[in-house]
């Protein structure tokens, strides 16, 4: 059997493995230049530099099953973390019962609540429609109004522009699982470029083919085209497109046949910054009301180490790809946004900022409608013998790398026995693309 996959992200490249491994002929197809998706990275005075910053979750099951699978488990160095919070320009660490009760932007009956519903959020969830419940209404009525405005509202408004009260509170309620108030976090040792290289080259060493500076022109029903004029004829294609990238290029038969789902999604700008030393040690601080563009800083080298003697510091802000700022010259970025470190930093120097670099992407999030459960489009795009697994499909896990591994072995599965020994591969159960079962579920 032959599979065309398009795209070289992690869910690309972990389907492209597994299906590999199992006996198909793998083509994958990744129009840029480099492997990766989110996880690309660059060259930084001999070394490779994530552009876009990623940890390990000890909940992370999926994941952490595929770095078993290439051998790299053990690579994966563990540390616990720290976390802060800039308000009003104001910086407060935010890890223990006594930070919380010394935290000022909150009056101190607010301090008690907020940390009692923290650490019953999870259970306070249980048993409730929070697929069909927005998330502003259950903060609300958890945390409280006040608290809601000044504290919460903020952070998810980064997170999801405009639409942020509206997101289902599952996503949430999901989200607090993977992340468990866990402070521990892992980073593989190598960086993530160490996972992209391994996982090519145990496609390509299980005789799968993996192409990249290759831009897909059109996807037909079986069949693929490629700038050039190359057609690639597959029993199967794999989508790991963006549903809106993927609508672009599909011919007029299989684009009426894909899911009439149309989700609005947040991309994001983000600054690197190369620093003498560290800022404050935290590895995630959200900065709310704080005279800046960026909404969050996550200081990489806590968890990961400086490089060659500099420390990194990631600022973001998640924002729609037609945005002003998304629109806006790198350079001017760079320059504002080391302007604003510096005003929260009053004692940082420009002499100890070595280095800024400025990456987007146009589609990080999907910013999902309430009810999305029931209108989640399936793998299978029907009368076709196209399949897909975008982040659309991974609701209500939280996006990640480990949703879109965990995603990629639910898709190869719907495959089942038309993969030869795809039984013995990764311990999953399979489906016929002809037999029963919800392809959404999971």
């Amino acid at each position: 059997m032959r599979v065309v996959v398009l795209g070289g992200g992690i869910c690309g490249l972990a389907a492209a493995h597994r299906l590999a491994r199992a006996g198909a002929d793998v083509v994958l197809v990744e129009g840029s230049d480099q492997l990766g998706g989110l996880g690309t990275f660059f060259p930084w005075r001999e070394r490779w530099v994530e552009r876009f910053y990623h940890c390990v979750m000890p909940t992370d099951d999926d994941l952490l099953a595929l770095l078993g699978e290439l051998g790299m488990r053990e690579s994966v160095r563990w540390r616990r973390t720290r976390m802060g919070m800039v308000v009003d320009g104001r910086h407060h660490p935010f890890n223990s019962a006594l930070d919380l009760l010394r935290f000022t932007p909150l009056r101190p009956h607010e301090r008690v609540r907020f940390g009692a519903a923290s650490v019953l959020l999870r259970r306070l969830g249980r048993g409730l429609d929070l697929d069909h419940t927005r998330t502003e209404d259950w903060l609300r009525r958890v945390y409280g109004d006040r608290v809601w405005e000044l504290l919460l509202a903020p952070v998810f408004g980064a997170k999801f522009g405009a639409a942020f009260g509206d997101v289902p509170a599952l996503y949430l309620w999901q989200r607090l699982g993977r992340e468990s108030n866990v402070s521990v976090r892992g980073y593989p040792e190598g960086g993530y470029r160490t996972v992209v290289d391994a996982l090519r080259a145990s496609i390509e060493g299980a005789g799968g083919e993996v192409r990249v500076s290759t831009p897909v022109t059109g996807v037909g029903d079986g069949s693929v085209a490629l700038a050039g004029g190359e057609v690639l004829s597959a029993d199967h294609v794999l989508s790991t497109l963006p549903l809106p990238v993927l609508r672009g290029l599909a011919d007029p038969a299989v684009a009426a046949a894909l899911p009439d789902v149309r989700l609005p999604y947040q991309g994001v700008v983000n600054a690197l910054f190369f620093l003498e030393r560290p800022l404050s040690g935290h590895y995630w601080a959200p900065v709310i009301r704080s005279g800046t563009e960026f909404d969050g800083l996550v200081e990489m080298s806590a968890l990961t180490g400086p490089v060659d003697g500099r420390h990194l510091v990631y600022a973001m802000r998640y924002t729609d790809r037609e945005s002003a700022l998304y629109q806006d010259d790198e350079d001017a970025i760079a320059t504002r946004w080391t302007k604003q470190l510096a005003g929260l930093h009053p004692d940082l120097t420009s002499a100890e900022v070595h280095d800024v670099r400025v990456f987007k992407a146009p589609f990080v999030e999907p910013v999902y409608p309430l009810g999305y459960l029931a209108r989640r489009p399936p793998v299978e795009v029907a009368g076709t013998r196209l399949l897909l697994a975008t982040t659309a499909h991974v609701y209500p896990a939280v996006t990640s790398w480990n949703s879109s591994v965990g995603l990629a072995n639910r898709v190869v599965d719907r495959l089942g026995d038309a993969v030869p020994g795809s039984a013995d591969q990764g311990g999953h159960g399979h489906q016929s693309l002809q037999g029963g079962g919800d392809p959404r579920r999971g």
